[in-house]
């Protein structure tokens, strides 16, 4: 394959181009965006290229997990060019519009517990609810052998596992580790936000990671670190610390020492732009 991916707008549609491969007994890989895509977007989908006989890529900015205040109107849209790129790696692009998504008087919506309380709910409440609703529905359209979804974006993809675990939906999710600038900003189509200014001061929210990661594994107190790791970032010119946490890496509970994997998170703004990152401890 090398062409250009079949593009499709429908489940209906969805489903039919699909049929032919499942009953070959091919392996389905999805892959779900919301577009904007950049080389992490890309290495994904090469993971899932590599492991299915047949690739999809869902493209559509899900208004339910945007706030009121929050920049859904503005989030890029970048349709054709993401087309292109997605050559030779996607087979199909399921473009559902948000009518396809959300017909007329839809009323459902799934909450999530455990990974999805804490952290990034604490600043954005609405948000795993939209992420839970809209990956339901882009897993039963496709019903594919297996779902990637990149690290960068941790805490969702805890919540998605959970998600597909607590459903019983028959797929493995995989995770794409996050891919990063050569200054060590993770990959994310909210760079394109950043001014000159604001691209240097983004690249110090890995260093700061970086820190204290180092400093845990040296046995420095949890508590203290999170601290030290708000005040760095502030003084490295983010205009915003929302989280800077050490967690359980399976559950995303509080952890006192490093006692078992962890991982460290965090989300900060520059400006009007919010930017999230995490290592592995």
């Amino acid at each position: 394959m090398g062409g250009q991916p079949d593009i499709v707008s429908t489940v209906a549609e969805l489903r039919a181009r699909l049929a032919t491969a499942r009953k070959e007994g091919q392996r389905i890989g999805l892959v779900p965006t919301m577009g904007a895509l950049h080389d992490g977007h890309l290495s994904l989908v090469r993971e899932s290229r590599a492991r299915s006989g047949l690739s999809v890529v869902s493209i559509f900015v899900n208004p339910t997990q945007f706030g009121p205040n929050e920049d859904f109107a503005r989030y890029p849209r970048t349709f054709e060019s993401d087309c292109a790129k997605l050559g030779g790696l996607a087979d199909v692009v399921f473009a559902p519009s948000v009518g396809e998504m959300y017909p007329d008087g839809f009323a459902t919506r799934i909450e999530v517990g455990g990974p999805a309380l804490g952290l990034e709910s604490d600043f954005r409440p609405h948000f795993f609810s939209g992420v839970a609703t809209v990956v339901a529905k882009l897993l039963i359209a496709v019903m594919p052998d297996e779902a990637t979804f990149g690290e960068k974006d941790y805490q969702q993809l805890l919540v998605i596992r959970r998600l597909v675990t607590d459903l019983g939906l028959p797929l493995e999710i995989l995770a794409g580790e996050t891919m990063r600038e050569p200054d060590g900003l993770a990959m994310s189509s909210r760079n394109a936000y950043l001014s000159l200014d604001e691209r240097k001061i983004a690249s110090q929210l890995n260093i700061v990671l970086r820190d204290i990661n180092k400093k845990v594994q040296q046995g420095e107190r949890v508590a203290a670190l999170e601290i030290e790791g708000r005040e760095a970032l502030f003084r490295a010119g983010f205009s915003g610390v929302d989280y800077v946490a050490v967690r359980d890496a399976e559950t995303l509970a509080h952890i006192e020492t490093l006692d078992r994997p962890a991982r460290i998170l965090a989300a900060a703004k520059i400006g009007t732009t919010r930017l999230i990152d995490n290592l592995a401890v």
